[in-house]
């Protein structure tokens, strides 16, 4: 099994999977696992991401990954998932990377593929994302890429109209997406919920719960994911 590149937004998450990989390393290397603290947002996300897989094997550098994660925490969309639950996304989608089109999409609203401009959407590993979620008892759905936030009921609905299966929001995905997509990587992502996607209720949040259940999450996937990737080396080392 070759490494994996595991993406979060600020340190307390980076610290929540670093626990599951027997790490405490403040450089965030743990074994086959490097854990990454990008900043928030996926623009950061997204050129963090690129830095460290274009630095993965050149020179004398770390060696190549075979896998990249988005990681943390995030907003539960109802019906689909609340306080407490983990979702693993299918897809990794930016909901909010497009243009307002009124009388033409959607909400008015007009997404970056649909104009002709890229994608909106990366698909996950379409093998490891529903065996890391089985093995969670995950809810396996997409997971939104946002830049805003959303922090009040209008907005909730807007998005659950344009994208009636999405279980999560975070502000990350997408950008660690594009940056793997550009590499020729699988991606996955993973989020522990930590509050409601709707009005704005700090109150509500559970931080840190959230983040004790990604680490107990990363620490119960990581057998798949060896098992995965494992076995993946091995094709490749038998392939004629």
């Amino acid at each position: 099994m070759g490494r994996v590149l595991v993406v979060t937004a600020v340190a307390a998450e980076r610290d929540a999977v670093l626990r599951a990989v027997g790490g405490a390393d403040p450089g965030g290397s743990a074994g086959r696992y490097a854990v990454l603290t990008a900043g928030a947002g996926p623009a950061a996300a997204a050129a963090a991401t690129a830095f460290a897989l274009a630095a993965a094997g050149s020179g004398p550098g770390p060696a190549p990954y075979d896998l990249v994660i988005s990681a943390g925490i995030g907003g539960g969309i109802a019906p689909h998932a609340g306080i407490g639950d983990t979702v693993v996304a299918s897809a990794l989608v930016a909901a909010d990377l497009g243009a307002q089109t009124p009388g033409e999409g959607p909400e008015d609203f007009t997404d970056l593929g649909t104009l002709g401009f890229g994608t909106a959407a990366h698909p996950a590993d379409p093998v490891l994302a529903p065996a890391v979620a089985a093995a969670l008892g995950a809810v396996h759905a997409p997971v939104l890429t946002v830049s805003t936030a959303t922090g009040t009921a209008a907005r909730a609905a807007e998005l659950v109209r344009r994208h009636p299966g999405a279980a999560a929001e975070a502000m990350e995905g997408f950008g660690v997406a594009e940056a793997a997509a550009r590499a020729g990587l699988p991606v996955l992502e993973i989020r522990t919920v930590s509050n409601a996607v709707g009005p704005r209720d700090r109150a509500a949040w559970r931080i840190g719960e959230a983040l004790t259940a990604l680490t107990e999450a990363f620490a119960r996937m990581v057998p798949v994911l060896e098992d995965g990737l494992g076995a993946r080396t091995a094709e490749r080392s038998t392939a004629p």
